[in-house]
């Protein structure tokens, strides 16, 4: 039965609910301009009545309400929205790096013409065919090695840019690896309150807030999804691997790769296994610097092996004016000084492999001849060895031909002398040396008695560079060996030429070996050089490279330029469509405070009423 007291209770719980409401809408427009905020709801429900419908029930004409009371305080949020932001965070960071960092590469190739590498190599060529002309000119000599200096300069500048570059993408991992560390330490620390808040039966709004802004903020670096199957352990997960379990975070640690210029490696610390990311900034970071700046430097030493080469060959065959021969034009500077390129990989003391970066047959061979050989060359590529099947019926092109179409890591080409040459590019894994021949194995005689290269057939004759003097295996073939990594970053021309321009050859050795005053023979081969076929790797000349690469460089910078303004578009919608529902309105907000503000006030005056009816009865009567 309803005590005398019983209005008192109702108003008090009404005056405690509209209280709440109040302070609520106060706690939403003090939020109004906080990041990661969502504006919180008072659930408001009427109090059980005083009787239950049963027998025992008081003989009176229906329930007697009690008034209001509180259910709970929660904030407005769209989880399903939470997790497609979470999604598509990541991609807005990383084509925003993407586009950053490409912003940056596209000024390195878009060098003023007079000091740009290509503007030098034109000019570099045509001072060899201003040479040709007139062979016996020492101001023509002058010329060419000038701008072959003028090359070479602008090619270091390059690699210098290029390398500044990944510097500084590496100082932006490091940096962005303990921004990783630190969320996922915040995250877990912040589950391990929610989970005690909740226990006690709370709704820890403001704590789920901070931890939904900083799952963002952790999605922006790298790829993560949530699992909130589990109530009880919020779970975050990055490309399969657990990153965040309940009140557990996973660090990543970072050790010195040396096949990667001694930049960093980023490893799970417990597990020691490489932590692999593919979306945020922090992929965008490690694919910028391992694979599309690496490529780039890679080019640009492809193109520097090639062209010093390919000048060298021409001109040690060439004489000079003052009867010098033998000389290169460029320095040659030998991954090791042993003749045979041998080399201790693994640093036990013992040579245990052969750094060859050219083989050179010893037979004329005649590009439109059939072979009339069947046989399969074996060459190392990206991953694992490749295979190139000839046929008799095929010219000596189309074997070269399908040798360089392949995804072998090894080209060929005829010299000037019509032999067969194989040469090694780039490779595409840090764990394998760069301009390296690691192997080469034919199954038939195209290789070994047609060319001139290998001295038997099969798996027994196989150039290997897995041990010590594999060049035993090669024929009376010539071969060359790899040189320092990166030449582009220290090719020059040679100092006994800069010392006397008379050393340039431009003529080939007369019958009595000396040069003839008129004769331009080696400096017009220089020149053919540069529209030869001759260029190793993707491109066939020297003109392919550079239209290849400023062609690839655009394309790939208007792609992350066109993938950020769609990512932008896409993100500020889904941010619009969560500010809509989660987002605090003031206007709103005041009106709910005028609202419960009357309801406050209707609360007192019931309880003034109550008061004194209170006084009339304890009181007044009686009396």
């Amino acid at each position: 039965m309803a005590g005398s007291f019983a209005g008192i209770e109702i108003g008090k719980r009404s005056l405690q609910a509209h209280n709440t409401q109040i302070q609520t809408a106060g706690h939403n427009i003090s939020n109004a301009n906080t990041e990661g905020y969502s504006r919180q709801r008072v659930k408001v429900s009427s109090m059980d009545p005083l009787y239950r419908p049963d027998l025992t029930r008081a003989e009176l004409p229906g329930q007697i309400g009690q008034g209001t009371t509180v259910e709970s305080i929660t904030r407005v949020r769209d989880e399903l929205l939470d997790t497609r932001i979470v999604a598509q965070t990541n991609e807005e960071s990383y084509w925003e790096t993407r586009d950053k960092y490409y912003a940056m590469i596209e000024q390195i190739y878009n060098e003023p013409d007079e000091v740009s590498v290509r503007s030098n190599m034109d000019k570099f060529w045509q001072s060899w065919q201003e040479l040709s002309l007139d062979p016996s000119s020492n101001a023509a000599r002058d010329a060419v090695v000038t701008r072959g200096q003028s090359l070479t300069a602008s090619v270091i500048q390059q690699n210098h840019s290029l390398n500044a570059i990944m510097t500084q993408v590496n100082g932006d991992i490091d940096a962005t690896v303990d921004q990783v560390n630190d969320l996922s330490r915040q995250i877990a620390a912040v589950n391990g309150e929610i989970v005690r808040s909740e226990a006690m039966g709370d709704h820890p709004n403001d704590l789920m807030d901070r931890r939904d802004l900083l799952v963002e903020k952790l999605a922006s670096l790298i790829n993560v999804t949530i699992d909130r199957s589990d109530p009880d352990e919020f779970l975050v997960h990055t490309d399969g691997q657990m990153i965040v379990q309940g009140s557990l975070a996973r660090q990543i640690d970072k050790v010195t790769d040396l096949d990667n210029n001694g930049f960093v490696r980023l490893v799970w610390d417990d597990t020691r296994v490489d932590a692999n990311f593919h979306g945020g900034s922090l992929g965008a970071l490690v694919e910028l610097r391992d694979q599309d700046l690496r490529s780039e430097l890679q080019s640009l030493d492809t193109l520097t092996l090639n062209f010093s080469d390919l000048v060298n060959d021409v001109h040690r065959n060439g004489i000079g004016k003052n009867n010098v021969t033998g000389l290169d034009f460029f320095g040659q500077h030998p991954f090791v000084e042993n003749t045979n390129g041998n080399y201790d990989r693994n640093g036990d003391g013992v040579e245990d492999a052969s750094f060859i970066f050219r083989l050179t047959g010893t037979n004329v061979l005649r590009p439109q001849e059939q072979v009339g050989l069947q046989g399969m060359l074996t060459f190392n590529g990206a991953e694992g060895d490749v295979s190139v099947t000839y046929y008799p019926s095929d010219t000596v092109s189309d074997v070269i031909n399908r040798i360089n179409d392949s995804n072998g890591e090894v080209k060929a080409y005829l010299d000037r002398n019509s032999n067969l040459v194989l040469k090694a590019t780039a490779s595409a894994s840090m764990s394998n040396p760069d301009f390296v021949i690691r192997h080469v194995e034919d199954s038939g005689m195209f290789l070994t008695g047609y060319s001139g290269i290998l001295r038997g057939s099969g798996a027994a004759g196989a150039f290997d560079y897995n041990q010590a003097n594999a060049v035993d295996s090669l024929a009376d073939a010539q071969f060359a060996v790899a040189p320092v990594r990166h030449p582009s970053g220290y090719v020059a021309v040679n100092q006994l030429i800069r010392n006397d321009v008379q050393s340039v050859a431009a003529a080939l050795p007369n019958t009595q070996g000396r040069a003839d005053p008129d004769d331009g023979r080696a400096a017009v081969e220089i020149v053919a050089i540069r529209n030869t076929k001759m260029m190793v790797g993707t491109g066939r000349t020297f003109d392919d490279y550079f239209a290849d690469t400023v062609t690839r460089i655009g394309l790939k910078g208007e792609q992350a330029e066109n993938q950020l303004a769609s990512k932008n578009a896409i993100m500020r919608d889904l941010r619009d469509l969560r500010d809509s529902i989660s987002g605090v309105n003031i206007d709103e907000e005041l009106a709910d405070i005028i609202k419960f503000q009357y309801g406050y006030e209707a609360a007192a005056k019931f309880i003034t009423v109550q008061d004194s009816l209170l006084n009339t009865l304890i009181n007044r009567i009686g009396v």
